[in-house]
């Protein structure tokens, strides 16, 4: 079969690989639409801290089940199904208090022989295996996972209706997590950027006011001032030099700032302003199975405007093109896909 490959970096190949077997309690799906991801980016760059060249990519991923394990009793052959793409031990102390995103013995595809999702065929342990509602086509199945990581931002950051929440970097996480905040209930939604298309698509999934902060100085003082105060969670989907401090100037006191972004530097930390204040600095890392499932559920009723955050797909032979239209930015490009 035919795969998406990391050769080097920047350097995409479609490659022939051995199909998937499967063992007793696993589905094999028929790739249909692959979802190139932002850390998908960061392996493509060289600076993903474990997927490296030569690698798979993908993690984002919709398509048909086409042969089922022995021991499989939820998913049938035919099922049109997503992928929460991360497997669990079930044994740890973790995975037995049901965190399973800090299992000690976590994996995920792209790592050891988990196979990434860019491929006509992938494999995955059923308890990963989610059906699609009827009402969602393959496109909008790849969403389910990247709305997920805004749905368990939201929680972490002990989101209320009512609450005023701002969002740091308006790529497809942003965007989502606009999109999961408004479809929450949020009273007003707050998103940041230095594109303003990408502030346009944020708009379109929810936000109440947007700020362009390129070139803006002092651009925290400039948000409170657009927005009418303070917020409630601070959901930071971006890197940048110095934005967690910039996070705190936003959030109210006793407010929490959730780091949702793949940091690769350090950052300063203004621990007068977090003990004074009582803000909550809180790490986000993946989701949990009831986020995975409020994110098909937000999908399926209509609350995520799919098509604002789908620009562009491709067929899976223009990787190399699809990657770099993601990486540079290029043709007001948000979520990317691939089709197979």
């Amino acid at each position: 079969m035919k795969a998406v490959s990391l050769k080097e970096i920047k350097v995409v190949e479609i490659k022939e690989v051995t199909p998937p077997s499967i063992r007793d309690n696993e589905v094999k799906i028929r790739v249909k639409m692959a979802g190139i991801c932002g850390s998908d980016i960061h392996a493509y760059k060289g600076i993903h801290p474990f997927r490296k060249p030569p690698v798979i990519l993908g993690h984002e991923v919709a398509g048909e089940a086409v042969e089922i394990g022995a021991a499989v009793k939820r998913i049938k052959k035919g099922d049109r199904v997503t992928v929460l793409p991360q497997s669990w031990c079930g044994l740890c102390q973790y995975c037995l208090a049901g965190d399973f995103n800090y299992c000690e013995n976590r994996s995920a595809p792209g790592v050891g022989d988990w196979t990434g999702t860019m491929v006509e065929y992938f494999s995955s342990p059923e308890s990963c295996v989610f059906i699609l509602p009827e009402t969602l086509d393959y496109k909008a199945g790849t969403l389910a996972e990247p709305l997920a990581v805004g749905v368990h931002a939201l929680q972490k950051g002990n989101f209320r209706a009512g609450d005023r929440v701002a969002v740091l970097g308006a790529g497809p996480i942003g965007v989502l997590a606009v999109s999961a905040a408004k479809a929450a209930g949020a009273s007003y939604v707050f998103a940041t950027d230095v594109l303003d298309y990408a502030l346009d698509k944020a708009r379109e999934c929810g936000a109440s006011g947007t700020l362009n902060v390129r070139n803006t100085e002092n651009w925290p003082v400039k948000a409170l001032e657009m927005s009418g105060g303070a917020f409630d969670v601070v959901l930071i989907a971006a890197e940048a030099p110095g934005i967690i401090n910039d996070s705190l100037q936003l959030a109210r006191k006793g407010g929490k700032v959730v780091a949702v972004a793949m940091f690769h530097q350090e950052q300063p930390l203004d621990i007068v302003r977090i003990q004074s204040q009582e803000i909550e600095v809180i790490g986000s890392f993946t989701y949990l199975h009831k986020d995975f499932q409020t994110a098909l559920d937000l999908l399926a009723n209509d609350s995520i405007r799919v098509e604002s955050i789908i620009t562009h797909v491709f067929p899976y032979q223009q990787a190399q093109n699809a990657f770099e239209i993601v990486d540079q930015k290029k043709d007001h490009s948000l979520k990317v896909l691939l089709s197979y």
